[in-house]
């Protein structure tokens, strides 16, 4: 009995089993024939069954080939990824081409134009179309800047990873979506602002993409060009709001033009080698000694002084914004005094983040003591006059009087048309 119980231990052991003196004997395969036998009768059903039994997939369901449906799902994954990593490499490449954070920055200067030259109460959805239009008429003008310097750019330190240098876009493609979105950015300021805020968009997107991207190889007058640039978006602003380029409506873009002189002066005398290295003629090149370059800045920075004042005094803010701009404006005068005293990389970087605080606070304080503009009410009041002389009941004839004699039309029917900014006339009948 205890010779067979070794027996059946040894079929269902591996290849050996032990005998009585302990040593170990190869079992017959007479005997490997039986223990498969056996392991059938036992339920373990043979190589696939003792796979399946413990977890494990055999041949042939590996080689079974995958259900239609499971194969259009994984295709549509990969589309979609691949939809997904194209779309975020598009949409990076645009916000670098476009220069998005310069471009909001030239949308805030429009959309605080449009504040100062409303009334009391802002049309809120004009405001969100001016904005849009110019933002995509200043994405289509920095567009166009990186399509027409993608040599120097190459050559410089801080641009050379720019999408067109580094080749993750085609010149061809970046001037197709340049001047796609500048077309329709115009198109945009002329439905839902007016014609002059179009003209202005296209004009500055000639004057930045035609004229100052092509003079910054050829001669250093080109800050004071691109000064020009900077300065037209608030006046856009304004123009969309009042429909009028007037005296008052020009503060902000003179605050924009003398700004921009000591700022971009700053940038150019720390990033001197980097301009050189592109081609760039840029003013701090000719001036080694860097005094022409201060003194420049400098003046620039007092002209800003009397804006306050000017700003006060044509009924544009309240008492204390004058105060407020002079003592901010003296601020960045000592930035550029400082660097006119000793002409170093690190002086030329305070005065150039003294600039760039300028400028966001300037904005708010004429924003935050605004009054609301007196020709824009005019206008207002004017309208709602027409309007409320439109729903009255009119006679389609011209009416007569008690002795037969034809009355004249109201003197508002001419004055409104071609002065809008005045208010109407009441009419007052002669015999009243």
């Amino acid at each position: 009995m205890w010779r067979n119980a070794r027996s059946l231990s040894s079929r269902l052991s591996g290849s050996a089993a032990p005998t009585v003196d302990g040593l170990l004997r190869p079992i017959p395969s007479t005997r490997l024939q039986s223990t498969a036998g056996d392991s059938l009768k036992l339920g373990l059903g043979g190589s696939d069954g003792w796979r399946s039994s413990l977890g494990f997939a055999s041949p042939a369901e590996i080689l079974r080939p995958t259900p239609p449906q499971a194969a259009l799902a994984a295709a549509a994954a990969s589309k979609a990824r691949e939809v997904s990593e194209a779309a975020r490499h598009y949409g990076r490449c645009y916000w670098e081409l476009s220069k998005a954070r310069l471009s909001m920055l030239v949308v805030a200067t429009s959309g605080a134009g449009y504040v100062l030259g409303s009334g009391s109460a802002i049309d809120f959805t004009g405001l969100c179309w001016t904005c849009a239009g110019t933002m995509m008429v200043a994405a289509s003008a920095n567009s166009l800047n990186q399509v027409f310097e993608v040599r120097n750019d190459a050559l410089m330190k801080r641009t050379r990873n720019r999408p067109l240098p580094s080749g993750r876009l085609s010149v061809a493609h970046a001037a197709i979506w340049a001047s796609s979105i500048g077309a329709a950015g115009t198109a945009l300021l002329a439905w839902k602002a007016n014609l002059l805020a179009a003209g202005l968009a296209a004009s500055n997107l000639t004057l930045y993409a035609f004229i100052y991207t092509p003079l910054k190889q050829i001669h250093p007058v080109n800050t004071w060009v691109g000064a020009i640039v900077g300065a037209i978006p608030p006046l856009l602003g304004w123009s969309a709001a009042t429909g009028e380029i007037s005296l008052n409506g020009m503060i902000l873009p003179a605050a924009l033009y003398f700004w921009q002189i000591p700022h971009f002066l700053a940038l150019a005398y720390f990033c001197r080698n980097d301009y050189a290295a592109g081609g760039f003629q840029m003013f701090s090149l000719a001036d080694a000694s860097g005094r022409r370059t201060a003194l420049a800045s400098l003046r620039n920075c007092l002209y800003l002084l009397p804006l306050g004042f000017l700003a006060y005094d044509w009924g544009m803010t309240s008492a204390w914004f004058p105060f407020e701009s002079s003592l901010l404006t003296l601020t960045m005068s000592a930035g550029a005094l400082l660097f006119l005293r000793n002409r170093t990389t690190k002086n030329a970087k305070r005065m150039f983040h003294a600039s760039l605080l300028y400028l966001p606070v300037f904005m708010s304080g004429m924003l935050l003591h605004r009054l609301p503009n007196d020709k824009r009410e005019e206008l207002t009041t004017t309208e709602a006059q027409l309007q409320e002389l439109d729903s009255s009941d009119r006679p389609s004839r011209p009416r007569k009087d008690l002795n037969g004699s034809r009355t004249r039309p109201p003197v508002a029917y001419t004055s409104v048309a071609p002065f809008p900014f005045l208010p109407a006339p009441l009419y007052v009948s002669p015999d009243a």
